[in-house]
């Protein structure tokens, strides 16, 4: 019997067709290998540069002898630890496998055909793809051009025009990747009044742990005032856990209820589970981390503006800069020196490259490599 090739791509979902993965900053093993160098830099996927806790690494390696039994599927431990300490009821806690699964999740639940989601331009690169995957439409505001607000950061006045029967979820990312741009407690909370009831509201605070500015809030209290109110945050940024993949929702347990409907079983694994619980424990650690990354952020800004070069404001743990030219070869050429950063046009800002805060000496050998580059 004769067969016609197979288009498989006419098989997926109308969604997935035409769908960009998401693609990661390079991977150290990678470069070196492509390059034949050693002593590479990695400074593109906004990762601790202290690495995590010896509290989380203990508790990670006392784990590995279980690895044959499955993880608690409710993450008992690790949702109580954090309901304690956000003052909620555990069944308010929607583990994710990193915020991104979470975010997933939310896509799935509240999001489909017809459907609509709002989110800003510039804004986190999975929010596009979750939407998108589930066959919704995505709304996506223009961000502040500097006049009315932070350069490239989220105009609420903008995203709530496109707001309307359709629309389901509003994505915010406080503080934003790739921009480092943040929003105020006054302006939050007046925007999440201001939506319909019928509007999930996902406030997306990967970056909270490095948030230092007075008029910088947790939103997790308002919960009580927002039943459509959903916070993500992760262990990936200031806890150092990213290779580990865990992150977290806090929501009304009747939210947190049907999100843990489409979680996958056991998706965050026993090791994951006990290390995050064990950083939660070691608040030196994470103040040093914080330490290091606003003076991290200061000798960045400080280096570029020697340079000459303009750089988007940031509260987060990276630094976008505008390199007066297209980045891609400035991201190419820095690669050969060894030192990896994030050329971020996929996000619209086609001259920029994000760099992630390092330890102080890696921070002079990105600011020495790009001087040369561009001389």
């Amino acid at each position: 019997m004769m067969h016609t090739a197979l288009q498989y791509d006419e098989l997926a979902v109308p969604g997935v067709r035409a769908l960009q993965p998401y693609e990661p900053g390079k991977p150290l093993a990678e470069l070196e290998r492509e390059f034949g160098i050693s002593n590479a830099v990695k400074l593109a996927s906004n990762e601790n540069p202290l690495g995590p806790s010896p509290l989380a690494l203990a508790a990670a390696r006392e784990t590995v002898d279980n690895i044959a039994r499955y993880p608690e599927g409710s993450g008992y431990l690790l949702t109580g630890r954090l309901a304690g300490i956000h003052a909620v009821t555990p069944d308010c806690i929607t583990l994710g496998n990193g915020s991104n699964d979470v975010l997933d999740m939310i896509a799935r639940v509240f999001l489909g055909p017809g459907s609509e989601a709002v989110f800003s331009q510039h804004a986190f690169a999975v929010y596009p793809i979750v939407v998108q995957a589930v066959g919704a439409k995505g709304r996506v505001a223009i961000a502040h051009d500097g006049s009315r607000g932070p350069v490239a950061g989220h105009d609420l006045g903008a995203m709530h025009a496109l707001v309307g029967p359709a629309t389901r979820v509003v994505f915010i990312a406080n503080p934003n990747n790739p921009t480092g741009t943040w929003l105020t407690d006054n302006e939050l909370h007046e925007f999440i009044s201001s939506l319909p009831a019928h509007v999930m509201v996902v406030v997306d605070e990967a970056y909270f742990e490095y948030v230092v500015q007075e008029h910088y809030t947790d939103s997790i209290p308002w919960l009580d005032e927002f039943p459509n109110l959903i916070i993500t945050r992760t262990f990936s940024k200031a806890y150092g856990l990213a290779g580990l993949r865990v992150g977290y929702a806090v929501s009304r347990p009747e939210v947190a209820e049907l999100l843990n409907r489409v979680r996958q079983p056991f998706n965050v694994n026993s090791i994951a589970q006990a290390a995050a619980a064990a950083a939660l424990d070691d608040e030196a650690h994470l103040q040093k981390s914080v330490q290091n990354n606003l003076e991290g952020l200061q000798q960045l800004a400080a280096g570029f503006e020697r340079l000459g070069l303009e750089y988007i404001e940031s509260v987060g743990n990276f630094i976008a800069v505008d390199t007066g030219q297209r980045a891609e070869p400035v991201y190419q050429h820095l690669l050969q020196t060894g030192v990896i950063v994030r050329p971020i046009a996929a996000y619209g800002l086609p001259n920029h490259l994000r760099v992630s805060v390092g330890l102080p000496e890696e921070n002079v050998r990105l600011l020495a490599a790009l001087k040369k580059t561009l001389a």
